[in-house]
């Protein structure tokens, strides 16, 4: 309600300012035309009263009413020049005030959903955590070993959740504070490996497909970066697949570079948001409706370290649905 009637009141300064400004434009043109009447009239007495004329239509064909035209002339476009100016300043100004107030708005919906879901994010897994504990030490010598066991596991995937959100946070500040990177030979094909076998645990309802080309090169770049990276996207191919969780993650050699490639074929996502997805904080809808976990820093933090390591990353519609990123590296050469 008060960002609505912020806007209201925008809008009505804006048009207000703009209607004054049509009004003293019009205003200024009669005045000079009235000016001009009256000089008229007053040359015309003033040479009558001189006997420099008889009859109007000396007057029209004199010197001095040419004169008198001439500086009317140049006052009209003195008058339209200014008003020309002023009306494309005015319109410039508008224009950046009404940008700024959408940025304002943009910024602070953005604040209020990245406060909603770091709310939900910290508490879902705290709470998760403090249940499992919780059952262990009341009733641990009641529990089997195998329900135990997967109270313990339960904890631990609620901790590394915990602490990744961490890392994630901790990471997206980092990379606006010109991030220092450890560049080494990184093994692409190894790293990718090692996550999707890691995922295929952690998702036992889910099928993520790992197709690998011949002879992949190296890439130069941060093994921990990268692994965010990598991460980032197949654990958002997963989250946005809905119930039958098909992924599918590719690495290739094209063209002196290294294709890193996740498809799935999830609910998709539209032209609009594919404008908007790599920024801070942003996530598609809003939190009061959104069902899918995050904070809307994943894509953020691949697209920083994607171009930190002078990569490039597209997104595109999957067929028949979902959505393909295709991460390309420079190529490590021999």
């Amino acid at each position: 309600m008060r960002n609505r009637n912020l806007r209201l009141l925008t809008y009505f300064v804006m048009g207000y300012m703009t209607l004054a400004f049509v009004w003293w434009s019009v205003l200024l043109w009669t005045k000079n035309q009235d000016a001009y009447r009256a000089k008229i009239e007053l040359q015309q007495i003033g040479m009558a009263a001189e006997g420099v004329i008889k009859t109007p239509m000396d007057f029209y064909t004199s010197e001095r009413y040419q004169e008198l035209k001439k500086a009317y002339h140049r006052q009209e476009r003195m008058i339209l020049g200014e008003t020309i100016f002023l009306s494309l300043s005015l319109l410039a100004g508008l224009y950046v005030i009404y940008i700024g107030y959408r940025r304002e708005v943009k910024a602070s919906q953005q604040q209020r959903n990245f406060l909603l879901s770091i709310t939900h994010e910290l508490k879902s897994p705290i709470a998760g955590i403090r249940l499992a504990l919780e059952t262990i030490s009341k009733r641990g010598d009641q529990l089997p070993a195998d329900k135990r066991q997967q109270l313990s596991e339960r904890g631990i995937k609620e901790s590394d959740r915990l602490n990744k959100l961490v890392e994630d946070l901790l990471l997206s500040a980092r990379l606006e504070n010109a991030y220092q990177f450890h560049q080494e030979p990184v093994d692409l094909v190894e790293l990718t490996t090692k996550i999707t076998n890691r995922l295929r645990h952690q998702h036992s309802d889910a099928r993520i497909e790992l197709v690998i080309g011949e002879d992949v090169a190296q890439v130069h770049g941060d093994q921990q970066a990268l692994n965010s990276v990598v991460l980032n996207l197949i654990e958002n191919a997963l989250k946005y697949s809905g119930e039958q969780k098909f992924v599918s993650v590719s690495i290739e050699n094209t063209d002196e570079a290294v294709v890193l490639s996740v498809k799935d074929q999830g609910i998709g996502i539209s032209a609009d948001d594919k404008q908007r997805i790599f920024e801070k904080f942003y996530r598609v809808g809003s939190e009061d409706t959104r069902r899918t976990k995050g904070t809307g820093l994943g894509l953020f933090i691949v697209k920083e370290l994607v171009r930190a390591h002078q990569g490039q990353i597209k997104v595109s519609d999957n067929r028949p649905q979902g959505t393909i990123f295709k991460v390309s590296f420079p190529a490590l050469t021999a």
